[in-house]
């Protein structure tokens, strides 16, 4: 700026001349505004996909979504120290780079919102409302739109970057999750979580253009060689040339009695992107694509396939696998197989990998410890070995969690044999989590030795009296008879007798992680208007409810269930007090009675015609129902209750009452 100072100049003349400053101040600055945004548009030219980490174009950041601490936070590659920690919304889940590298954008679960970080001021400059629990997000190649998968609403939400506002809701199918954009952003692949198929967008029309569902592993004599139905579909990611997506998520057989090495296996399937259809020739599974030996010549096994990361040259694809903790190497121009598995990366939980843009660091999103694993590649040769640096980098300043809900949480989600006082799982087969997806159900029936079980939700688990679907179990360490029949671990323990103190304090602190408030939050319904409240046909469902189909007698009070009464002298649960089982003639012909079970001193014997009464708080979203899975709806589950009240509804009080049901939260 340059001063004239002009003597015996009067006061009108003196504005004049500062008016004309002014005006031209501000030319020059429109100027500057113009020539701005004039500069050329960054245009990516990749397939993109969100994730809980990202590493910036030119290679210099890593950034992740800190999952349960509400915070995003950025490494600086080259120092490997933690530059800032952003405070964002509840849950953040993932989050999208802009491709001129200068915003991210992160999905905040909880609170329904897509939180908006310049990466110049670090902090978040907007908020965007979306639908119920946002979990996958990407940009379009302009950086124009950012769509976003709401888990819970059933869409994809298109968003207007410079706006803000939401231009379209695209139906998507049941539960999406992950999303995956084509490098000329046209296709935009959508995971269904939980029914293992993936929605093919056409981002011009704006709409749903194909479904393709992963096909079932087929069943083999071999119990324990990998089979069964797909599902639990935790990310999708596009090769660098375009041409394939890979697609990590679990096998479940339901065919045979739960066992730890015969019932979950970990895959990732294939889908040529060209075509949109699925390569079952391609999935990687135990003992097939993923079968490297230890020193013994055994396979080593691996669980909960979370993340993969292409090397740029598209030779090589890393998975993390989140149970077992490991990383698993395949080589894709030598047949696709795994020919390295880097057991137990440093950290708990890994559930995110990037690359750097020259290939020879893979970066390890630790979900539960929170930290950064830094692995080298050793490059594009097919000898190459992967190995990881010493240490972590710590993410974040302050846990969220106390410790011992984050113990809890930490072992819910491990397969891990090695890291416990005691293994909870035999030779690192399955997580809790195996089965109860994220926490919750899994949408499957599995078979037991009473009989078919659908899986049931964790959502309200600890508040809503005795557990198992009979009712059978009234402590949570009686769940020591599911990590020892179903998940092979803890053999060595009596059930019988009190637990060694170490192994007991492993069950309190999963029983912390199962009751804390902020862990299952029952989720919002989208079956209510708009501003929350209920449908006209849901009022009338709640008088039906309360008064002629006479449901309160057994689904009363906060929780919608009347287990909480099953207690005894002392005032406390006990299985001894059946009073609060019903036979209300759901039985399946494969239901078998039991003598109990050696926790109880086998006090606890049930019948096929002795079942719990299930909170009906979040019940929309935990289809199948009833204890086999046999009822696909909820007026299905209605119909089949054999009482004179119910026998008396009409279709369509049936119907309203269902209305009311999937309204609850």
């Amino acid at each position: 700026m340059v001063i004239i100072f002009v003597k015996k100049r009067g006061n009108i003349e003196m504005r004049k001349w500062w008016f004309a400053a002014a005006i031209a101040a501000l030319l020059a600055g429109c100027q500057d505004e113009k020539a701005w945004h004039e500069q050329p548009k960054v245009v990516r030219h990749a397939p993109a996909h969100g994730d809980n980490i990202a590493v910036s174009s030119d290679g210099r950041y890593v950034y992740t979504a800190n999952i349960d601490v509400d915070t995003v936070t950025i490494i600086n590659a080259k120092t490997k120290t933690k530059e800032a920690e952003i405070p964002v919304g509840r849950e953040p889940r993932q989050l999208a780079l802009s491709p001129d590298g200068r915003t991210l954008y992160v999905s905040c679960m909880y609170d329904d919102e897509v939180d908006v970080v310049s990466l110049d001021k670090r902090t978040v400059v907007d908020r965007w409302k979306t639908g119920i629990e946002p979990f996958g997000i990407v940009t379009s190649p302009d950086g124009e739109e950012v769509y976003v998968a709401n888990y819970r609403s059933g869409t994809v939400s298109v968003f207007d970057a410079e706006s803000g506002k939401r231009t379209k809701d695209i139906q998507a199918g049941d539960r999406p999750r992950a999303l995956a954009l084509t490098a000329d952003g046209r296709k935009l692949y959508v995971t269904q979580y939980l029914a293992a198929k993936v929605t093919v967008i056409d981002t011009k029309k704006r709409r749903a253009v194909k479904e393709i569902a992963l096909a079932p592993s087929p069943d083999k004599a071999d119990r324990k060689k990998s089979q069964g139905i797909p599902n639990t579909l935790e990310q999708i990611v596009i090769a660098p040339d375009g041409k394939k997506a890979y697609i990590p998520h679990l096998l479940t057989n339901i065919d045979t009695p739960i066992q730890f090495e015969e019932t979950v296996f970990p895959a990732i399937s294939v889908i040529d992107v060209t075509n949109d259809v699925e390569l079952p020739d391609e999935r990687k599974e135990l003992f097939a694509a993923i079968n490297v030996t230890d020193v013994h010549n055994e396979t080593i096994i691996v669980s909960n396939p979370y993340d993969v990361a292409f090397s740029p040259d598209g030779g090589k694809a890393y998975a993390v696998m989140s149970g077992s903790e490991d990383l698993v190497v395949f080589d894709l121009r030598r047949g696709g197989k795994a020919t390295q598995i880097l057991r137990r990366i440093h950290g708990n939980n890994p559930r995110g990998i990037a690359i750097s843009p020259d290939g020879k660091t893979l970066y390890v999103h630790n979900a539960m410890s929170h930290d950064l694993a830094v692995i080298k590649t050793g490059g594009k040769s097919p000898y190459a070995k992967a190995k990881q640096e010493s240490g972590t980098i710590r993410l974040i300043a302050k846990d969220s969690l106390s410790p011992l809900v984050r113990e809890g949480k930490t072992i819910f989600y491990s397969a891990n044999s090695d890291e416990f006082a005691i293994n909870i799982t035999g030779n690192n087969w399955m997580s809790c989590a195996s089965c109860h997806s994220d926490g919750d159900i899994n949408g499957l029936t599995l078979m037991t030795a009473k009989g078919p079980r659908n899986v049931p939700s964790n959502i309200l688990a600890t508040k809503t009296g005795l557990f198992m679907w009979d009712g059978s179990r009234d402590d949570f360490t009686d769940y020591i008879h599911t990590v020892q029949g179903e998940m092979g671990g803890m053999t060595a323990i009596d059930p019988s007798k009190p637990l060694p103190p170490k192994v007991q304090h492993m069950f309190d602190a999963i029983l912390a992680y199962l009751n804390d408030p902020r862990s299952f939050p029952v989720p919002k319904s989208p079956y209510r208007k708009a501003d929350g409240s209920l449908t006209a046909e849901a009022k009338e469902g709640e008088r039906l409810f309360n008064g002629k189909g006479n449901c309160l007698s057994c689904h009363g009070g906060e929780y919608f269930t009347d287990s909480v009464k099953a207690v005894g002298p002392d005032g406390k649960l006990t299985t001894a007090n059946t009073a609060y089982l019903h036979d209300i003639g759901t039985a399946n012909p494969k239901d078998r009675a039991s003598k109990g079970d050696a926790r109880a001193r086998f006090t606890n014997p049930r019948t096929p015609k002795q079942w719990d009464t299930p909170t009906l708080r979040g019940v929309w979203a935990t289809a199948p129902y009833l204890h086999d899975g046999s009822a696909k709806t909820i007026e299905e589950a209605i119909r089949r209750h054999r009482t004179k009240e119910v026998q008396t509804l009409t279709p369509g009080e049936i119907a309203a009452i269902a209305a009311y049901v999937r309204s609850l939260q």
